[in-house]
Parts: structure tokens; sequence; C-alpha cells
């Protein structure tokens, strides 16, 4: 069968493929498009095998919300460049999986990638966005917060590079808490806590934070008897400093969080208490891949 220019027009629009790929696909299949889907497919996979060694340390972050925000989703996909996380097939395509995570709730990551997800599974999807985007994607985490009586409000910063989602325990409605969860997600976003409060403090985080403030204090040469009251002092410093409702409020710096929060629970006349908060920031803890860019021209010359 002829390989006209039809076909391959046909060819581009279901597949997204380039069009040489799409002639050679036709060529190679006799015409028969079914076929060179299947082909380009095939040769997609390929693709994305050579890709998979490449970092991918920058990407976008997405949150979404069921009804009336009772629950949410966050995730996070890398990408090896910024301007692919710019990509408007890319960002449909992260929007998609945090409203599937919302529907499928949490699960091994493993498990997630084999869930079916558009025409084929999750994994099957991934590597065809690998394939007709050209750059190594990966599903990084995902995560589902669900609790009887929260609700949840989500903020995203630079783009989506950060994105949180802030638990707020109230009658209220989400339209009703909508301002005062911003302004918290806002925080977290900014100020980076560890925690929501004193209560949420990881026993061995604590442990840990004492035995180096110890062992600084005795090595600037204070006398023993002091260090315990020195380090409690620093301990309740550094406290209100990695526990979000203990922050001073970055509008206001002369509250805290908590007191901003019981101040709006006061004028809407209903309770709120913040108990929860996911934080997710692009590429945290990814080592990048310092490229020689001397050598790889050098490298690209030699034919290597």
């Amino acid at each position: 069968m002829a390989v006209t220019a039809a076909l391959v027009k046909e060819l581009r629009e279901r597949t997204g493929a380039g069009m040489m790929d799409c002639k050679k696909a036709l060529v190679e299949t006799d015409g028969d498009i079914e076929k060179a889907i299947d082909y380009l497919r095939e040769k997609g996979i390929m693709k994305a095998q050579k890709k998979a060694g490449r970092i991918a340390a920058e990407g976008l972050v997405r949150v979404a919300f069921g009804e009336g925000n009772k629950t949410a989703s966050i995730v996070e996909v890398n990408s090896e460049t910024d301007f692919v996380a710019k990509n408007e097939e890319f960002i449909e395509f992260v929007e998609d999986l945090a409203k599937e995570v919302l529907v499928k709730g949490n699960m091994p990551m493993k498990q997630f990638m084999a869930e079916p997800f558009g025409e084929g599974t999750v994994q099957e999807t991934l590597t065809a966005k690998v394939a007709k985007i050209g750059e190594n994607l990966s599903i990084r985490r995902f995560a589902k917060v669900e609790e009887d009586g929260v609700v949840y409000v989500g903020y995203t910063h630079g783009g989506g590079r950060i994105g949180v989602i802030v638990g707020i325990k109230t009658d209220a409605a989400a339209d009703e808490i909508a301002a005062v969860g911003k302004d918290v997600a806002m925080q977290v976003a900014s100020m980076n806590p560890k925690f929501v409060n004193e209560d949420g403090v990881d026993p061995e985080y604590l442990e840990n934070e004492k035995k180096i403030l110890t062992e600084q204090v005795l090595n600037e040469g204070k006398k023993p008897e002091m260090v315990e009251r020195i380090v409690a002092g620093k301990i309740k410093k550094e406290l209100k400093e990695v526990c979000l409702l203990d922050q001073p409020f970055v509008k206001d710096g002369d509250v805290s969080v908590q007191q901003y929060v019981a101040n709006a629970a006061k004028e809407i006349g209903k309770d709120m208490e913040v108990v929860s908060m996911i934080r997710y920031e692009v590429g945290e803890g990814i080592e990048k891949k310092e490229d020689d860019f001397a050598a790889e021209v050098a490298a690209q010359v030699a034919g290597n």
C-alpha cells in the first residue's frame, strides 16, 4: 500500500510522533496505520529505555481536591529540564495523575504504575509520554489525604515547583476557610516547617538535636551544670522555627500562625485547627548531574 501524505498526517495526529518517524513506521508496516501505531509504541519504548538513565530533577507538582475539599491528593512528576515542565501536554499529564491518585488512593508505587490509566496503564502512558516529549520522565511520589472532619486547602508556588496541602479540622465549609487555608499553605511553602506543632515532633529528631546541641555547648566551654538549661533554651527556640503553628506568620510577624488561625476562626464564628500538612518541592533530595559542557562537546566531536 502506498504511503500517502494523508496517512502520515493521520498517524501524526493520532500519535504525536514526528513526521519522519511516522513515514518510516508506515513504510515498515506497508501502510497499515494500526500496525504503524504499534511500531511507534515499540520504538517509543526503546527510546524511553535509552532515556531512563538520565537524571530527571526538574518537573512539576500538582494538587487535586474531592467534593467539598474533604479529600485531597498531591503528586510530583520529574522531567530533565524546566522547559518540558512548562509543556502543556506534560502539565495536563501531571494534573490527570493527581486526579487519578484522588480516586485510587495510596498504594505502593509499583502497584500504582500497573493501574489502568488512559488507554493503558500508568506505566504505559508514562512510557508513551517519554517517547513523545523526548525526555526522561519519572513519577516520583504521590499521596492522598482524607480524615473525618478535616477540610483541605492547597497552594502551588513558582508555577508548580512547590505544592502544599494543609488540613484544617473544622465545621466550616471549604469556601469559608479558603483564604485562611491558602495563607497557611503559603506559610508552609515559604518557611518549610518540619512539623505542624510540638506534639507532632518526631522523638528521634528531638533526641538527635539535643545530642548535637549538647556537643556544641560543651565545645563552647560552658560549665557542665549549665549545659542542660542552655540546651533546653536552644531547643525551645528551634521548635519555634520548625513547628508551623509556632512560626511567626509571614504576613504579620507580630502574631504566630496559631494566633492568626485562632483570630480568623473568631471572625467566621467557627472553630479551626490546623492538623496536617504536606509539602512537595520539585527535585528536593535529588542529586543533579553537573555536566562538563566542554567535555560534552569534545565527546560529540569525537563521535562518542
